[in-house]
């Protein structure tokens, strides 16, 4: 589904992330943790094609296209989305319309909202005074209306409380399809997904596959979820970081 070589990505002449390699097979949903800083975020942005996050070295492949200089409209087109860990709030735009937008008009509006309790929500402005379930909620509202075949999720338990994390969980696990047994799930056309999470919190709810860990720009370790998960949780990103630089 995603291939990522020798990724490259400066913000103003800056390098935030260097040579990093990621594969991501259809039907599978991988986690990436890391310390804030780490270079998380950025490769979500770079891999949406989201300014001012520019390619200097590698490339990006998206179902065998290199997709590495094409806007974001393209590469929604083809089939991308994203979450972002902090969504703007946009005036004199109702919620309804954008995920209408996002459907393309495929979507039953009313149903997708009430799925995530967000029925009271859908004609205020996109965002606008929403606490901070109710803007990752919103977000992932549009994001199931849009309905992409790789999802790129950043930070989904930030600021949620924990009756919302069951809800984004729930959503999370259908968007990607890990709600449907494998059998049937072979029969669809294939999902993926990319989740970024610096607590891991996240994986109590949403089913993952594979996890690395992302240090300084670059990705270290990869391994099974929950094993990496409590070894950071033991050892702390502290000494994720200090094995990283011993192999640089």
């Amino acid at each position: 589904m995603l291939i990522v070589e020798g990724l490259s990505v400066s913000v103003e002449e800056k390098k935030i992330l260097s040579s990093v390699d990621l594969e991501i097979n259809e039907g599978e949903v991988y986690a990436i943790f890391g310390p804030n800083g780490s270079g998380k975020t950025s490769l979500l942005m770079a891999i949406m094609g989201i300014p001012p996050y520019r390619v200097t070295d590698g490339r990006i492949l998206f179902k065998g296209e290199d997709i590495t200089d094409l806007p974001v409209n393209e590469r929604a087109r083809l089939g991308i989305g994203l979450l972002f860990q902090r969504p703007p709030t946009i005036r004199g735009l109702k919620t309804r319309k954008l995920v209408e937008i996002s459907s393309r008009g495929k979507a039953d509006v009313e149903e997708l909202a009430s799925q995530l309790e967000l029925g009271k929500f859908l004609d205020r402005d996109v965002n606008y005074g929403f606490s901070g379930g109710e803007l990752k909620r919103a977000e992932l509202l549009q994001l199931l209306a849009q309905d992409p075949q790789l999802a790129l999720i950043d930070e989904p338990e930030s600021g949620v409380d924990l009756e919302s994390i069951s809800l984004i969980g729930d959503a999370i696990n259908r968007l990607l399809q890990k709600n449907i047994r494998l059998r049937e799930r072979r029969k669809m056309p294939q999902k993926a997904g990319l989740v970024i999470t610096h607590t891991g919190h996240i994986l109590n709810y949403v089913r993952v596959d594979k996890a690395y860990v992302m240090c300084n720009g670059r990705i270290g370790c990869s391994g099974h979820p929950q094993e990496l998960l409590e070894e950071i949780r033991k050892m702390g990103y502290e000494e994720c970081i200090r094995c990283h630089l011993q192999e640089s």
